[in-house]
């Protein structure tokens, strides 16, 4: 049997301390403030981000540079025959096509590059995924396959605490802006394949905001991930959140377990590539589609 290596980024959730334990790569995304460019979980903490966004910092996300991507490939070449590389949506960030070019220049049957469209929890279930398959004895280019045929089958559902990182990212008007403050609006986002979008945008509290989430996703469990024989305990449900105060996510963790009795649930914080256009306060749901087993 081959030996195949997983990569991903940190855009998944998995720190590096849990990269390590699990037997993965992470490569960490960069950030720029305030003209310095700081590494997600080795020269930026979850607190020190939020701490310099709400501060007013000039935050901006950018990509990994394809050499350190190139460069950690061939580290694991040394010891694998192959890598899988599981980077953020392709929709979010060009990350994902560069490495793509990059792999079918130079690495051209040796490390495939999943664009399956998913980032934080979802992203992390790809991972998942991926290493069942290798343990199952899938190779790296069926394991690319299988990962992207089901890409579409998740979704997120986001509630936001606040507008002012929208406006600020040009995604409403200030107008809009304006008097979704003023009416104290927390509306609710989703992130399905390559876009974040608007779901449900006239809410105005957060309990209302945690039973919208948990209805679409009760929703899309006995709907579009349902199996074609009414099968339904193989999607997967996840929370996550941005900012340090855990207040509402715990409630939401709790209604959540509540709604599927018997649930594992994954709840991590979010993306910080997704959190510096969204904001500290919010809170997420999320369903995935788990790999189907071997007939």
């Amino acid at each position: 049997m081959s030996k195949i290596a997983i990569m991903t980024d940190s855009n998944s959730g998995i720190t590096q301390a849990e990269g390590k334990q699990l037997g993965i790569t992470v490569v960490p995304m960069p950030f720029t403030i305030d003209g310095e460019e700081y590494l997600e979980d080795i020269t930026l903490s979850q607190q020190g981000f939020y701490e310099k966004l709400t501060d007013g910092a000039n935050v901006s996300t950018s990509q990994p540079s394809i050499g350190l991507v190139t460069s950690i490939w061939d580290e694991l070449l040394e010891t694998h025959d192959s890598v899988v590389y599981i980077p953020m949506s392709s929709g979010l960030s060009e990350s994902c096509h560069s490495a793509t070019l990059a792999a079918k220049a130079n690495y051209d049957g040796k490390v495939f590059v999943v664009d399956n469209q998913r980032i934080s929890v979802t992203q992390k279930h790809s991972v998942f995924d991926a290493m069942e398959l290798r343990d199952r004895g899938y190779s790296a280019k069926e394991i690319h396959d299988k990962l992207v045929e089901v890409k579409m089958q998740s979704d997120i559902f986001i509630m936001l605490d606040t507008l002012k990182y929208l406006k600020k990212g040009g995604r409403i008007t200030p107008a809009a802006a304006a008097v979704g403050s003023l009416l104290k609006i927390k509306p609710v986002l989703l992130i399905k394949g390559e876009k974040l979008d608007k779901f449900r945008m006239m809410n105005r509290t957060i309990p209302n905001a945690k039973r919208i989430m948990i209805d679409a996703c009760k929703e899309c469990i006995n709907g579009y991930l349902k199996d074609i024989d009414g099968r339904t305990d193989n999607v997967r449900v996840a929370l996550a959140y941005t900012g340090v105060d855990l207040t509402d996510i715990n409630g939401l963790k709790k209604d959540v377990e509540e709604e599927f009795p018997g649930v594992k649930l994954i709840c991590d914080p979010l993306s910080l590539s997704v959190s510096c256009h969204i904001g500290p306060g919010a809170i997420a749901v999320a369903v995935s589609k788990a790999i189907p087993e071997d007939k």
